[in-house]
């Protein structure tokens, strides 16, 4: 014979546990933003107006770059020496050109305004190049927020002779 006591126990139990199942799921939910976790892995962008494009003649030891303001073409003009050594044709060339982040796993190089740059992207008919950029200062590299300004972009580039790497300003006339 069955006792009365145990059935409504173990219903009330049977319907228990999807409750509590479904209050972890969203406890568990609203602890991640309600939608799961999130890939935090973006480039810094300030609170503050982005910057114009560059514009005008800006000169280097190894060459030039015009920037006539539309913030995607470049008329670069760079000796064989620097050409080289970024894998472009030397002398004078229409280019494309973007200011990115550094590599952001899983989304690769992310555009980005030029003063939070850490790579110049220029682009010669079928030849893209990529150039580290930022501020050299005390013998040291750095990269990132206000290192590219409207005035100096700074390339740190392979030395020609294989023995580290060395920065090249490229000045606003």
């Amino acid at each position: 014979m069955r006792t009365t006591g145990r059935a409504p126990a173990r219903r009330s139990a049977r319907r228990a546990a999807p409750i509590a199942l479904f209050a972890a799921l969203a406890l568990f939910l609203a602890a991640c933003g309600g939608v799961g976790p999130v890939d935090r892995n973006e480039p810094y962008e300030p609170d503050t107006p982005a910057p114009a494009p560059h514009e005008g003649t800006f000169v280097s030891a190894h060459g030039t770059m015009t920037f006539n303001g539309d913030g995607e073409t470049v008329a670069l003009s760079f000796d064989d020496d620097l050409a080289g050594r970024l894998g472009l044709p030397a002398g004078e060339q229409e280019a494309s050109y973007a200011f990115r982040s550094g590599y952001l796993p899983p989304h690769g190089y992310v555009d980005v305004r030029y003063d939070t740059a850490m790579t110049f992207w220029m682009t010669v008919g079928e030849t893209t190049a990529m150039a580290e950029i930022g501020q050299y200062q005390d013998g040291k590299f750095y990269t990132g927020t206000n290192c590219t300004t409207a005035d100096r972009i700074t390339f740190f580039v392979d030395r020609a002779d294989g023995g580290g790497r060395e920065p090249i300003d490229f000045l606003k006339q």
